[in-house]
């Protein structure tokens, strides 16, 4: 199973909420999902996000990916990943 972190929308039509969520990579976009790790506003004033760092964290050391517009919310959060450098 391939696990993405990606957005699931919600909220009606012309007034989108979305979820950060955990979820199999065949699942469909507001399908099932495996976790949620926090969400994301764009109606408010500045945007609001609020992710769940530590667990975002763990699904990524499982070898989670992410899709590019989370990998943008997760910058602009102030999330950073753990590189590996190395010693040349």
């Amino acid at each position: 199973m391939a696990v993405r972190l990606r957005l699931a929308r919600y909220g009606s039509k012309k007034k989108p909420f979305y979820r950060l969520v955990a979820t199999d990579s065949r699942a469909p976009r507001d399908g099932r999902f495996i976790e949620i790790l926090g969400y994301y506003d764009p109606r408010k004033e500045p945007s609001l996000v609020k992710i769940d760092k530590e667990r975002v964290r763990y699904w990524l050391s499982q070898g989670a990916k992410t899709s590019e517009t989370v990998e943008k919310l997760l910058k602009i959060s102030g999330f950073q990943k753990e590189t590996q450098t190395e010693n040349q």
